[in-house]
């Protein structure tokens, strides 16, 4: 914990900051960058980098659309990530993506609760190498005047497994889905539909407004999967500032459940523990066909004379989360709770710190992150 500390520290003090304005203040771009530490990957170099700007500058209702980009180097590999969500036509029309490139070790601990409880997390056990292609486009359309969005959801995954430790080897998932002493290869094609509502002011770290999101996709080998599955999932998102409590304080809170059918790939099913769910569970540490959790979130900034302090903040969340075959059969409940720091990078844009805690295996996780967790 002494040496984690440590890290947050040299973070804080030492980070590589870039603020840029461009022509005509439309594009903004933010930079934070050095030596880091994840909790799924441990020491590491990183940066976080945050672009924004309005595809239609001269439209001064339209919302930003944002570009955040993080990449990782890691002792065995690297990572890039990036998650744009843009707004087009007035807002009419909404891209969000995922476009990543995994080329690093992962952890799978088997399926279940009892399972991801009680085997230990090791290079011989848990671990494999991964060489992963992620390209995800929802391409939503607004109904009439209203604030519904509807659109295709579309997915092409591609996952090489290999260095599969002898813990992996012996699941019989993993046996059951064709894994060999080699390795194992998914690939996912899928397509689906996403409907939206969404009040929210700023999406990205919103004070106020509901947001609920329902997306079903399917895939299939004719399409040129490996396997036969499907992905349902539903999440509500709801904001309250706390005016009572000063400017700039918010009460957050989030419901999500997402559940799979068919011959799931173990690399997709469900999962608890992640830098925007139950911050404290390593990730995929709790996996199953179904997941669900609830999680509160209050978050303050802290209102001061001073430039620097005024970009400050703090949150601290509590949550419960499930896992189990189905929503009706959990298998067992994951408490959480955690607090955070919050440093604004540009106008209602924060570079994150979460500490998070586990009080079942009595851990505690730190994250990095450019935008909030929900």
């Amino acid at each position: 914990m002494i040496q984690r500390i440590l890290i947050v520290l040299l973070i804080i003090i030492l980070p590589t900051k870039v603020f840029a304005q461009e022509k005509e203040k439309n594009l903004r771009f933010s930079a934070l960058g050095g030596p880091a530490y994840s909790p799924d990957y441990g020491v590491l170099v990183g940066g976080s980098m945050l672009f924004t700007f309005k595809t239609n500058p001269l439209d001064i209702d339209l919302r930003k659309s944002i570009v955040p980009v993080t990449f990782s180097i890691m002792e065995a590999g690297y990572d890039v990530k990036i998650h744009p969500q843009l707004f087009l036509k007035g807002g009419d029309i909404r891209v969000f993506s995922d476009y990543e490139y995994l080329n690093n070790y992962e952890h799978y601990y088997g399926v279940g609760y009892d399972d991801n409880r009680t085997i230990v997390r090791g290079d011989e056990t848990t671990r494999y190498f991964q060489n992963t292609v992620i390209i995800r486009n929802d391409v939503l359309f607004r109904i009439q005047d209203s604030p519904f969005f509807i659109g295709p959801s579309l997915d092409y995954t591609d996952r090489e497994l290999t260095d599969v430790a002898a813990g992996i080897r012996d699941d019989f998932i993993y046996f059951h889905q064709g894994g060999t002493d080699e390795g194992i290869h998914f690939r996912n094609v899928g397509f689906g539909l996403r409907l939206t509502y969404d009040t929210r002011d700023v999406p990205v770290n919103a004070y106020e407004g509901v947001f609920f999101d329902m997306k079903a996709r399917m895939y299939h080998k004719e399409l040129g999967s490996t396997n036969n599955w499907g992905i349902l999932s539903f999440e509500y998102r709801q904001y309250k500032k706390m005016s009572r409590w000063g400017e700039r304080k918010t009460l957050a809170w989030t419901a999500k459940v997402r559940s799979t059918i068919g011959d799931t790939p173990f690399t997709d099913m469900s999962i608890i523990g992640s830098p925007y769910d139950l911050r404290g569970y390593y990730k995929g540490q709790f996996r199953d066909k179904t997941m669900a959790y609830l999680m509160a979130e209050y978050r303050s900034m802290w209102n001061s004379k001073s430039k620097f302090c005024s970009k400050l903040g703090y949150t601290v969340w509590g949550g419960v989360g499930m896992i189990g075959s189905d929503i009706l059969t959990p298998n067992g409940v994951l408490p959480n709770f955690g607090v955070g720091l919050r440093y604004e990078v540009q106008p209602r844009m924060n570079f994150r710190i979460d500490i998070g805690h586990d009080p079942l295996q009595k851990q505690t996780l730190i994250y990095f992150n450019m935008t909030e967790a929900f």
